[in-house]
């Protein structure tokens, strides 16, 4: 009875992935035409006024012009591109699982292609616009950098996992890089489903919201598919953990201490600030239960690869608070901004960094596996070797 609920939960998530990147792909292509020729098509501006209010929209969009018309032609590359890419991922994701080996191969190409050149036009957005001219702010200028960056990184580590015949890496790389990418639509399903839960918000509020918690969302789901993939229960040469008991309780002592300062520092923001925190809070906590339940239930159950990938996770889930109070006040000194933007920015990239650090330390972790395994044949070789020749020594 438990097997067929895991494989129905497996196929919700995955036919809610695919319909949800299908049909933003379109919003995506055209979210930009009305920039350059006015009255073109916008489905996801006609869609969004009629769930919210067209009120809502125009004021957001009104203060577009201006930043987005000194990178027009760079970012309808970006969106057009990005709108492709909806429709790439659920092919590649359906050819992997499906197992069509040359179709995979094939538009893997062509998704790594469009990931560098859609991200290349994102790269001259942000480059020609201050961070304090962004939608919503600076925040939202450094956690659209951090994504860049990451997305670019995910898929270029992706493709050396894919030549370096680790099939496994490979596949938690480009679902991270894939994960990156929906926070564009996800972030688009906000803007129109919060208005009805915090009414009289502005976009520009719904995005501050949205930022704080998207990244772990995202990273977090690219887990849980990661997870869902791997039916492992042991990896070669992976034995013991990297995350002993003491370590972990250090990094969860760490992570109290650097939350207890960020919801300090919120609820001193009145009620824009517990809007901020409970954005934050409620979606890391979630995080936090589903990995240490799961850790505990795969020592329990004798798997140790799942066990030590979900408690290098949860490792990088309990700094990942030490890290946004130290990139807020970092980008509070050196960038200039006031005391709730720079750790606005810092709570936004938090779990997306820190996530992309385990999956690193999780490929260290394969590639020092295969590395014993390695030596260990090598040894036995020579030993075999060794014993050979004192047979025959002893023969003559």
């Amino acid at each position: 009875m438990h097997r067929p609920s895991k494989v129905s939960w497996g196929r919700v998530a995955t036919i809610t992935v695919v319909v949800v990147c299908v049909g933003y792909a379109p919003i995506a292509m055209t979210e930009l035409w009305p920039y350059a020729q006015r009255g073109a098509p916008a489905f996801g501006e006609w869609l969004l006024s009629r769930a919210v209010s067209p009120g809502y929209v125009a004021d957001a969009l009104a203060t577009r012009i201006g930043p987005y018309g000194h990178s027009l032609a760079a970012l309808i590359v970006h969106s057009v591109l990005g709108g492709a890419l909806m429709l790439l991922g659920p092919v590649q994701l359906l050819s992997a699982v499906r197992r069509r080996v040359r179709l995979h191969r094939v538009v893997g190409v062509v998704f790594a292609v469009t990931v560098y050149a859609s991200m290349a036009g994102a790269a001259v957005y942000l480059v020609r616009t201050a961070p304090g001219d962004a939608f919503s702010g600076a925040a939202f200028w450094i956690a659209l950098a951090v994504i860049l960056v990451g997305t670019v990184q995910s898929v270029t580590y992706g493709i050396a996992a894919a030549f370096g015949k680790f099939p496994d890496l490979h596949q938690r790389w480009m679902l991270l890089c894939y994960g990156f990418l929906m926070t564009a639509p996800l972030l688009r399903l906000e803007w129109g489903v919060l208005p009805s839960l915090l009414p009289g918000l502005s976009m520009a509020d719904i995005n501050r919201i949205a930022i704080t918690h998207l990244g772990s969302v995202v990273v977090f789901g690219a887990l849980l598919a990661s997870r869902g993939l791997d039916k492992r229960r042991t990896v070669a040469g992976v034995t013991g953990t990297w995350v002993p008991t003491p370590v972990l309780a250090v990094a969860h002592v760490a992570g109290a201490g650097a939350v207890v300062w960020i919801v300090r520092c919120y609820l001193g923001w009145g009620a824009e600030g517990q809007r901020l925190l409970a954005g934050y809070l409620v979606p890391y906590a979630v995080a936090y239960g589903v990995m240490a339940v799961r850790q505990r239930r795969a020592g329990r159950e004798g798997r140790s690869w799942a066990r030590e990938e979900w408690r290098l996770h949860l490792a990088g889930l309990c700094l990942a608070p030490v890290f946004s109070a130290a990139a807020g006040l970092a980008f509070e000194r050196y960038m200039g901004l006031d005391r709730q933007t720079a750790l606005t920015a810092g709570v936004a990239i938090g779990c997306g960094m820190l996530a992309f650090a385990a999956t690193f330390v999780v490929s260290l972790r394969v590639l020092y596996g295969r590395k014993l395994v390695r030596r260990e044949r090598a040894a036995a070789a020579a030993a075999a070797a060794d014993r050979g020749t004192r047979q025959a020594a002893g023969t003559v």
